[in-house]
């Protein structure tokens, strides 16, 4: 063999092999912003389990606020949904879009219920919803935690399929951004729910 062929060679196998690795880190990437919402997801699944029993638990004052608890469960149940079509398919534009709103409105819903919990003081004294409410406000620090890991995450991956030349085979594959997961429009929407008793 000559040496003009292995020169040959060896410059049409290095696109070969640097197509390869370019390729490999954007899959790497693309299953850390999985494993990365699959941490939310703990969290999440965690708040959903909780909040049936904190309405539970206010039911039994709350005779008079029934639409207040049905809309904890309804936006509660809407977030569900929401955090399992995102679990399918973390990053996609429209499911982040879908459950940062939904999740919004889960938070809204507990606010409103934790100002109504205020007119009831033998409910705010329950020791099971004290309980409940630390759990929760526990949940929602987790949550936030959890929210940045994705989030970094989500940017890393970004970077990656953006950045020349593994934008090259990041459009060859179709790689396409990943969605950041944000709380809510403004910085003080962004605090976790306060669940104070």
């Amino acid at each position: 063999m000559s040496v003009g062929l292995v020169l040959f060679l060896a410059l049409m196998l290095i696109p070969i092999v640097w197509g390869i690795v370019a390729y490999n880190r954007l899959v790497a990437l693309r299953a850390q912003v999985g494993n990365a919402f699959a941490q939310i997801d703990v969290q999440l699944k965690r708040r959903f389990d909780l909040i049936p029993s904190l309405v539970d638990v206010a039911k039994k004052y709350m005779a008079h606020e029934r639409s207040t608890l049905e809309a904890v469960m309804v936006t509660r149940n809407q977030a569900y949904h929401a955090a399992r079509a995102a679990s399918s398919d973390p990053g996609e534009d429209g499911v982040m879009e879908a459950l940062s709103g939904a999740n919004q409105q889960l938070a809204d819903a507990l606010s409103r219920l934790m100002v109504v919990v205020e007119d009831y003081p033998e409910l705010k004294a329950d020791q099971t919803l004290m309980q409940l409410s630390e759990e929760l406000s526990s949940t929602e620090n987790k949550v936030a935690f959890a929210r940045q890991a994705f989030n970094d995450s989500v940017t890393g991956f970004n970077i990656g399929i953006e950045q020349f030349p593994n934008s090259v085979i990041a459009r060859l594959f179709q790689f396409r951004p990943a969605r950041l997961l944000e709380a809510t429009a403004s910085a003080k929407e962004r605090e976790p729910v306060k669940v104070e008793l």
